[in-house]
């Protein structure tokens, strides 16, 4: 482990550089989540873009993209795999700098990619190569971000700090979605389909320099430092290079390759364990967030902007949940917060489709229940990234949660448009959003239940 500590500290004091840590680590992740919810606002015209070859389906080509959807989630663990060996080695710093730059740099050229109509099939693979690009760095942001808000957090607050990280996918995923309403109510559909869809990739250029300047400024958390200095000091007591050596002290001292097992280990362990523990976060906030517009469109038969508005509902909701909750697992616990939000979740998930699928309901009505589906996501976004580092050590807590996460979002998240999207045009059945809830949320509450539930009360593991 190396020590990265560039950047400008001086006397400030630790509240400061607290606050500004929360600031920069949240910036690249509201970036992401901007695009990622733009991408998915705009799945039904992407779709007809890239996906539409001469005489292919619209269900097709909806398929299609979710597909890349996927494709993108599956490479996160590799990015958090990647850039979290960096940022346990380097310093979180140098990894958010990699991750926020590669980010806005794909986003943007997915604005000035050239359309199936113009290259043919090149087209889609060049839409899914830089999908894979935003995976790769996603998966690293994460990681980053939660461990640097969390290290830097004051004592019994870190629940409040990491919910930050969570807030801003919910801020994200509105602004994707005030730039989609922006360009569909000042845009005619044709030019939406020509052209329109494009400005909101664009705009991730002026957010992402803006990132890049804060990430800049950021100075190492603490953690870090103090798991770094201690790591050279037991480099300097060892013996020999070993696989087992002896201290100035007659004992033994472990070598290289036995920690390195002994810690890979019990990484592997939390990481399997955490993926369980998100499930029902991942589960049931792509469906209700991300998946919910073309579900509304594509199933319900509801317009762009009335699709549109149930997700800014949803996302409010779910913004309103979160750093209360988080703030509540910083008294009780993460376990009972994230578990009541999941059963909660998996009760309600079909009656709450119901009425968003009722076209005679009230709209205060529909509104109601797709901000109430929101906020039971909330309830386990809150205080989610807590739990999630306090599960791994410092010198492997960037790479052991942000694959964690990332793996958990993979499987649970990334699929949910597609298989969702598959199943109702296989089975005709409009109800399989809650089912799909149902089953990954009465599991994710299960494995919550089962977990140990006092690292609220214990201090970060160096």
């Amino acid at each position: 482990m190396r020590i990265s500590t560039d950047g400008p500290s001086g006397g400030t004091s630790g509240a400061v550089l607290a606050r500004r840590s929360v600031v920069a680590g949240a910036v690249g992740n509201f970036i992401e989540w901007y695009e990622f919810g733009v991408y998915a606002y705009f799945a039904t015209t992407i779709a007809a873009n890239f996906f539409t070859p001469q005489g292919g389906g619209a269900a097709e080509a909806l398929v299609r993209t979710y597909a890349s959807f996927a494709l993108a989630f599956f490479f996160r663990p590799v990015g958090a795999l990647l850039l979290g060996r960096v940022g346990d080695r380097y310093g979180r710093r140098p990894a958010l700098v990699a991750a926020v730059l590669t980010m806005t740099a794909a986003t943007t050229a997915i604005g000035l990619l050239p359309t199936y109509a113009t290259v043919g099939a090149v087209a889609p693979w060049l839409l899914t190569a830089l999908r894979i690009v935003q995976g790769l760095s996603a998966g690293g942001e994460f990681g980053g971000a939660v461990a640097l808000m969390t290290e830097s957090a004051p004592p019994g607050k870190r629940g409040v700090y990491g919910a930050w990280q969570s807030l801003t996918v919910a801020f994200g995923l509105l602004g994707g979605a005030a730039a989609a309403t922006l360009v569909t109510s000042a845009l005619t559909e044709s030019q939406v389909a020509a052209w329109g869809w494009r400005l909101p990739f664009l705009a991730a250029l002026p957010m992402g320099l803006g990132a890049l300047w804060l990430r800049l400024r950021l100075t190492e958390s603490p953690a870090f430092v103090r798991a770094a200095r201690a790591d050279r000091v037991r480099v300097r007591v060892r013996v020999a290079p070993g696989a087992s050596g002896t201290s100035t002290a007659g004992q033994a001292v472990p070598g290289p390759a036995a920690a390195g097992e002994s810690v890979s280990a019990r990484t592997v362990c939390a990481v399997v364990v955490g993926c369980g523990r998100l499930m029902a976060w991942s589960a049931a906030g792509y469906t209700f967030l991300v998946v919910l517009p073309t579900y509304l469109q594509q199933t319900v038969g509801r317009s762009a902007q009335q699709a549109l508005l149930a997700t800014v509902v949803a996302n409010l909701g779910f913004a309103a949940a979160i750093v209360p909750a988080g703030a509540l697992s910083d008294r009780l616990g993460r376990r009972p917060v994230m578990a009541t939000g999941a059963v909660l979740a998996a009760l309600s998930a079909l009656p709450l489709l119901h009425v968003v699928q009722d076209p005679g309901a009230p709209v205060w009505l529909t509104c109601g229940a797709v901000a109430l589906a929101g906020a039971l996501v909330g309830l386990s976004a809150g205080p989610g990234p807590a739990m999630l580092a306090e599960m791994f050590p410092t010198q492997a807590r960037h790479t052991g949660l942000g694959v964690a996460y990332a793996l958990a979002n993979a499987i649970f998240s990334g699929c949910a448009g597609l298989l969702i999207t598959e199943l109702v045009r296989r089975t005709g059945n409009p109800d399989v959003p809650a089912y799909y809830v149902v089953v990954t949320c009465a599991v994710g509450a299960l494995a919550l239940a089962i977990s140990r539930d006092d690292g609220h009360r214990r201090a970060l593991r160096d």
